[in-house]
């Protein structure tokens, strides 16, 4: 039996069933929502009857939960290491501000040239970073937590400043010079600013308080070894409730518009491989360990959909093409992620550097 079989076995053997079944889970979890969503009526207009900055109570909640537990596993004395590390730093920047909005614009124009409603929720999507799901995908694919945690508070600084300039540029300027048809997008950075703060800000004092009380009243090793376990599953309770939920409300436009929605999934496939990709090579080729390499992949893949479909809806509607191209964003993102959760696990071998045990504890 070869070293790499070896390591295969251990870190499968330290996952558990809900980690191991993952993929089946989201698949149901999406399935539940859609059905839910068109069987029961006035269940849409009932969830968004209570909104957390523009987003639906029960989502706002499911996202707290969900990245709460990753940030208490956050070894946040650790930090430094990765502030350090400039090549990281640079290489996330430019893959999530100037890759990352360009080649969504490129991609929506390049395939959806006829359907400019849904272009433009696409784009507005490529310009929202993620700061909540890449926390999940990071951490089953034994990325570096530390890392993770600086990136998307990286993220989202960078987010509440450039956002609404990137949007000004990239649905009217840009479009104005290059002769296409031009677009608008009324978002302050107060909105903006208001949403990182629920959705980062939040989860993230929780998770530093309780990783600084818990370790004062009963050390880091009994913190680790008890404590964490216990909250690690809530991370993935709280994932799939969102799911469940968000399919839910707008199952609807999803299932009475199949051909629209595979249109609106062909530039998202490509932007998710060529963003995730691009990010592996990249970190592959300024010699980052593997867990590095990972968190600057997933970071670069990852969107802050709720953030997107936020702005889509207070600008262009509930009912716009622009809402419904941000719903597709996690229809396609959810599962593709999942999928390279299990290609990046396939190819840490080709690293030299092992993942560290406690990056996969079990939940």
């Amino acid at each position: 039996m070869t070293a790499t079989h070896t390591r295969h076995e251990t870190v499968a053997a330290k996952l558990s069933t809900l980690d191991r079944w993952l993929p089946a889970w989201i698949i149901l979890a999406m399935v539940a929502g859609l059905l839910v969503g068109r069987m029961v009526p006035g269940l849409g207009d009932a969830l968004s009857s209570v909104e957390v900055d523009g987003i639906s109570l029960p989502i706002a909640l499911g996202l707290l939960v969900m990245m709460y537990p990753v940030l208490a596993k956050v070894r946040y004395d650790r930090l430094d290491t990765v502030t350090g590390d400039r090549r990281l730093l640079i290489a996330s920047l430019a893959l999530n501000w100037i890759v990352g909005p360009a080649l969504m614009f490129a991609l929506a124009w390049l395939l959806l040239p006829d359907l400019p409603a849904y272009r433009t929720g696409l784009i507005i999507v490529g310009l929202a970073r993620c700061i909540a799901m890449v926390i999940i995908w990071n951490d089953l694919a034994c990325g570096d937590r530390e890392a993770a945690a600086v990136l998307v508070a990286l993220n989202s600084i960078f987010q509440v400043i450039a956002f609404a300039a990137l949007g000004w540029f990239y649905l009217s300027t840009l479009p104005g010079w290059l002769g296409l048809e031009q677009s608008g997008l009324d978002v302050s950075a107060g909105q903006i600013a208001k949403s990182v703060l629920i959705f980062l800000g939040i989860p993230l004092l929780a998770g530093y308080l309780s990783r600084r009380v818990g370790e004062k009243r009963w050390g880091r090793a009994a913190y680790e070894e008890k404590f964490v376990p216990r909250i690690g599953p809530w991370a993935l309770y709280g994932l799939l409730f969102t799911i469940v939920i968000l399919f839910a409300l707008q199952g609807d436009q999803i299932t009475s518009r199949p051909s629209d929605v595979a249109r609106i999934a062909l530039p998202l496939l490509a932007y998710f491989a060529i963003m995730w990709g691009g990010g592996y090579a990249l970190g592959k080729a300024l010699g980052l360990t593997y867990e590095r390499t990972t968190t600057l992949a997933f970071t670069a893949a990852g969107n802050n959909f709720e953030l997107a479909i936020a702005v889509a809806i207070a600008t262009f509607g509930a009912a716009s093409g622009q809402a419904l191209a941000g719903v597709v964003g996690p229809l396609i993102e959810v599962p593709v992620l999942v999928a390279l959760v299990y290609v990046s696990l396939a190819l840490r071998a080709r690293f030299p550097h092992p993942v560290p045990s406690y990056a996969v504890e079990p939940r």
